[in-house]
């Protein structure tokens, strides 16, 4: 589930073990349509693993408006949300958040 509201109760509550959260923070749609500060990427390499992951529209947006919106990502091969220092853009190579 992805949501604008911070309040959510399934925010940062893993679906179970090894599993991504039940639901993820973006930007609200107001707030992604003011434009990007950086190219939509929507799929990202895990150095140490080297696995693709690929993350939906919203998610990707807001990466796009706030790369610094988040912390960490999923990796979807390590089973867990790692700093975002680990990962870069599977289009550009550059790092995830910057």
């Amino acid at each position: 589930m992805i949501t604008d509201n911070p309040d959510h109760p399934d925010i940062n509550v893993p679906a179970g073990p090894g599993q991504p959260n039940k639901a993820y923070l973006v930007l609200s749609e107001a707030e992604r349509a003011k434009g990007f500060v950086r190219p939509y990427r929507n799929s990202y390499v895990h150095v140490t693993c080297g696995t693709v992951t690929r993350m939906g529209y919203a998610l990707s947006e807001t990466y796009a408006r706030n790369p610094k919106f988040y912390g960490a990502t999923w990796c979807c091969s390590c089973g867990m949300h790692l700093p975002l220092s680990q990962f870069k853009w599977d289009a550009d190579g550059q790092e995830v958040g910057s």
